[in-house]
């Protein structure tokens, strides 16, 4: 059996997997999926990331780190000053790149600052750039050692990116990673709102084989 494509276990109710503390969440009917890829764990729930235990946590950033809404304003909420004084001093970060600062007050100890594109209708190299921010963030995992991390959904908020077509761009960046770097052990998506996990569990079943 192909390592890579082992059973998916999809749960409707149940804790949830390590890195996440229960007592954060109202977790009554706590929905997630989870894979093995290669000697990884990847795992989609619907959640909260400023919550997450993971060491790393990615924020939707834009290229100033300058901070914002939506993803990237409420890290900064969570992680408090630090994070926005190690963005100023670090300056920016181009589309499709990812750079690492400290956690702050995050119970994660690092935030890695991924910069998805703006969507222009899937032209203008939209899916390359938005491939490249998850790619990058999982190479400054690996360039610090960090064994777990989680995602939210580059892009698809302010920057219109529709989820349909950005779930299935980060998952296969994802699991072709995974493929060949099993030094990350758990990669988690934690997406916010059911329209979000909707359509990154159905990306991923499109994926693989059901057994």
């Amino acid at each position: 059996m192909d390592n890579s494509r082992d059973t998916i276990l999809n749960y409707q109710e149940g804790q949830p997997g390590e890195g996440t503390d229960k007592h954060d969440l109202k977790w009554v009917l706590f929905i997630f999926m989870k894979m093995k890829i290669n000697k990884s764990i990847l795992e989609l729930v619907e959640g909260d990331i400023t919550k997450e235990a993971t060491e790393a946590i990615v924020n939707a950033a834009n290229s100033g780190l300058r901070g914002g809404g939506g993803v990237d304003g409420a890290i900064h909420r969570a992680g408090g000053p630090q994070i926005m004084e190690e963005c100023r001093k670090i300056g920016g970060c181009p589309t499709g790149n990812a750079v690492i600062t400290s956690g702050g007050l995050l119970k994660a100890k690092y935030v890695i600052h991924a910069v998805g594109p703006i969507y222009h209708g899937g032209e203008k190299g939209d899916a390359e750039f938005l491939a490249g921010a998850y790619l990058n963030s999982l190479k400054r995992a690996s360039e610090n050692k960090i064994l777990s991390i989680s995602f939210p959904s580059l892009s698809t908020g302010a920057y219109g990116y529709p989820f349909d077509e950005a779930a299935p761009v980060a998952l296969k960046t994802i699991i072709e990673y995974l493929k060949h770097h099993d030094e990350i052990e758990h990669v988690r998506f934690v997406l916010f709102g059911a329209d979000a996990y909707r359509a990154y569990e159905s990306a991923l079943r499109g994926m693989i084989p059901m057994p």
